[in-house]
Protein backbone atom coordinates (compact mmCIF):
# COMPACT_ATOMS: atom_id res chain seq x y z
CA UNK A 1 0.00 0.00 0.00
CA UNK A 2 1.02 3.56 -0.87
CA UNK A 3 2.21 5.91 2.05
CA UNK A 4 1.75 9.66 1.78
CA UNK A 5 4.20 11.59 4.58
CA UNK A 6 3.13 14.57 5.33
CA UNK A 7 4.20 17.87 7.92
CA UNK A 8 2.18 21.14 7.54
CA UNK A 9 3.27 24.59 9.15
CA UNK A 10 0.38 26.42 9.41
CA UNK A 11 -0.54 29.84 11.03
CA UNK A 12 -3.29 31.14 13.31
CA UNK A 13 -4.15 33.38 15.59
CA UNK A 14 -5.86 31.24 18.26
CA UNK A 15 -2.92 29.74 20.48
CA UNK A 16 -3.04 25.81 19.51
CA UNK A 17 -2.33 25.02 23.04
CA UNK A 18 -4.82 26.52 24.81
CA UNK A 19 -7.45 26.19 22.26
CA UNK A 20 -7.56 23.16 20.77
CA UNK A 21 -6.75 21.80 17.40
CA UNK A 22 -11.10 22.75 15.87
CA UNK A 23 -10.39 26.36 17.74
CA UNK A 24 -7.11 26.64 15.88
CA UNK A 25 -8.35 25.87 12.31
CA UNK A 26 -11.60 27.75 12.62
CA UNK A 27 -10.02 31.00 12.98
CA UNK A 28 -10.43 33.37 9.80
CA UNK A 29 -6.99 33.89 9.45
CA UNK A 30 -6.28 30.22 9.92
CA UNK A 31 -4.28 29.27 6.90
CA UNK A 32 -1.35 26.36 6.22
CA UNK A 33 1.60 27.98 4.83
CA UNK A 34 3.83 25.13 3.89
CA UNK A 35 2.39 21.18 3.18
CA UNK A 36 5.56 18.78 2.75
CA UNK A 37 4.79 15.51 1.50
CA UNK A 38 6.52 12.21 0.49
CA UNK A 39 5.54 9.35 -1.28
CA UNK A 40 7.22 5.96 0.62
CA UNK A 41 10.64 6.48 0.36
CA UNK A 42 10.17 9.34 -2.45
CA UNK A 43 12.15 12.55 -1.63
CA UNK A 44 10.79 15.09 0.19
CA UNK A 45 8.56 18.06 -1.57
CA UNK A 46 7.69 21.39 0.38
CA UNK A 47 5.11 23.21 -1.16
CA UNK A 48 4.49 26.81 -0.03
CA UNK A 49 1.14 27.86 -0.11
CA UNK A 50 2.12 32.10 0.46
CA UNK A 51 3.64 31.65 -2.98
CA UNK A 52 0.60 30.08 -4.39
CA UNK A 53 1.99 27.23 -5.24
CA UNK A 54 -0.23 24.46 -6.35
CA UNK A 55 -0.09 21.07 -4.12
CA UNK A 56 0.02 18.55 -7.21
CA UNK A 57 -2.61 16.29 -8.30
CA UNK A 58 -1.56 12.98 -7.04
CA UNK A 59 -1.24 14.47 -3.54
CA UNK A 60 -4.89 16.01 -3.26
CA UNK A 61 -6.05 12.33 -5.21
CA UNK A 62 -4.21 10.77 -2.31
CA UNK A 63 -5.83 12.27 0.47
CA UNK A 64 -8.87 11.57 -0.55
CA UNK A 65 -7.79 8.11 -1.22
CA UNK A 66 -8.89 4.96 0.51
CA UNK A 67 -5.83 3.01 -1.19
CA UNK A 68 -3.40 5.54 0.53
CA UNK A 69 -2.52 5.34 4.05
CA UNK A 70 -1.36 8.75 5.10
CA UNK A 71 0.67 9.53 7.42
CA UNK A 72 1.75 12.23 10.33
CA UNK A 73 3.38 13.00 13.62
CA UNK A 74 0.17 13.97 15.37
CA UNK A 75 -1.89 13.05 12.63
CA UNK A 76 -5.09 14.83 14.10
CA UNK A 77 -3.50 18.31 13.20
CA UNK A 78 -3.12 17.97 10.01
CA UNK A 79 -5.88 15.47 9.47
CA UNK A 80 -8.12 18.66 10.55
CA UNK A 81 -6.29 21.26 9.44
CA UNK A 82 -6.10 19.65 5.64
CA UNK A 83 -9.91 19.13 6.23
CA UNK A 84 -10.75 23.06 6.91
CA UNK A 85 -8.50 24.62 4.35
CA UNK A 86 -8.80 22.30 1.08
CA UNK A 87 -12.85 20.89 2.21
CA UNK A 88 -12.47 17.77 2.28
CA UNK A 89 -13.16 14.96 4.51
CA UNK A 90 -10.02 12.83 5.60
CA UNK A 91 -11.44 9.89 6.93
CA UNK A 92 -9.27 9.21 10.19
CA UNK A 93 -9.62 5.30 9.23
CA UNK A 94 -6.83 6.05 6.48
CA UNK A 95 -4.38 8.02 9.09
CA UNK A 96 -1.90 6.88 10.86
CA UNK A 97 -0.34 8.83 13.62
CA UNK A 98 3.06 8.33 14.19
CA UNK A 99 3.23 10.10 17.12
CA UNK A 100 0.92 7.83 18.74
CA UNK A 101 2.94 4.92 17.43
CA UNK A 102 6.11 5.98 19.40
CA UNK A 103 3.81 6.24 22.80
CA UNK A 104 2.69 2.52 22.15
CA UNK A 105 6.36 2.12 22.05
CA UNK A 106 7.22 3.65 24.84
CA UNK A 107 9.06 6.32 23.01
CA UNK A 108 8.55 10.20 23.56
CA UNK A 109 5.29 11.94 22.06
CA UNK A 110 7.36 14.50 20.90
CA UNK A 111 9.66 13.96 17.56
CA UNK A 112 12.54 15.33 19.11
CA UNK A 113 12.62 13.21 21.90
CA UNK A 114 12.01 9.98 19.32
CA UNK A 115 14.65 10.91 17.38
CA UNK A 116 17.16 11.22 20.07
CA UNK A 117 16.32 8.28 21.90
CA UNK A 118 16.56 6.42 18.69
CA UNK A 119 19.66 8.36 17.94
CA UNK A 120 18.33 8.52 14.39
CA UNK A 121 21.03 9.73 12.01
CA UNK A 122 18.15 12.08 10.98
CA UNK A 123 17.44 14.94 13.88
CA UNK A 124 14.69 17.38 14.21
CA UNK A 125 16.32 20.97 13.09
CA UNK A 126 16.43 22.90 16.39
CA UNK A 127 16.17 26.25 14.67
CA UNK A 128 12.00 25.00 14.36
CA UNK A 129 10.52 26.63 17.54
CA UNK A 130 12.22 29.81 16.70
CA UNK A 131 10.92 29.96 13.27
CA UNK A 132 7.41 28.28 14.16
CA UNK A 133 7.58 31.57 16.56
CA UNK A 134 8.24 33.88 13.71
CA UNK A 135 5.95 32.52 11.03
CA UNK A 136 3.26 30.59 12.84
CA UNK A 137 1.87 32.63 15.58
CA UNK A 138 0.93 36.63 16.06
CA UNK A 139 3.55 39.17 16.98
CA UNK A 140 3.88 42.38 19.06
CA UNK A 141 3.56 45.44 17.31
CA UNK A 142 7.05 46.98 18.13
CA UNK A 143 8.49 50.23 16.21
CA UNK A 144 11.49 47.82 15.60
CA UNK A 145 8.69 46.23 12.91
CA UNK A 146 6.45 48.78 11.97
CA UNK A 147 3.60 47.84 14.00
CA UNK A 148 2.82 44.37 12.57
CA UNK A 149 1.12 41.93 14.69
CA UNK A 150 2.26 39.33 12.09
CA UNK A 151 5.37 37.99 9.94
CA UNK A 152 5.17 37.07 6.36
CA UNK A 153 7.77 35.57 4.06
CA UNK A 154 8.55 38.65 2.38
CA UNK A 155 9.61 40.13 6.63
CA UNK A 156 12.70 37.89 6.81
CA UNK A 157 13.23 35.89 3.19
CA UNK A 158 16.28 33.95 4.56
CA UNK A 159 13.78 32.76 7.95
CA UNK A 160 11.21 31.29 5.28
CA UNK A 161 14.25 29.55 3.49
CA UNK A 162 15.16 27.97 7.06
CA UNK A 163 11.20 27.60 7.53
CA UNK A 164 11.18 25.35 4.94
CA UNK A 165 14.04 23.85 5.34
CA UNK A 166 12.43 22.91 8.52
CA UNK A 167 9.29 21.63 7.11
CA UNK A 168 11.60 19.03 4.77
CA UNK A 169 13.70 18.13 7.52
CA UNK A 170 10.47 16.81 9.81
CA UNK A 171 9.25 14.55 6.97
CA UNK A 172 13.16 12.96 6.57
CA UNK A 173 13.13 12.37 10.60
Amino acid sequence: MTVLQIDLETYSSVDLKTAGVHRYVEAPDFEILLFGFAFDDEPVTVVDLTAFEDIPKDVMDALRSSTVTKTAFNAAFERTAIAKHFGIECDPLHWRCTAVHALTLGLPGYLEGVAEVLKLEAQKDAKGKALIKYFSVPCKPTKTNGGRTRNYPHHAPDKWEDYKAYNRQDIVV
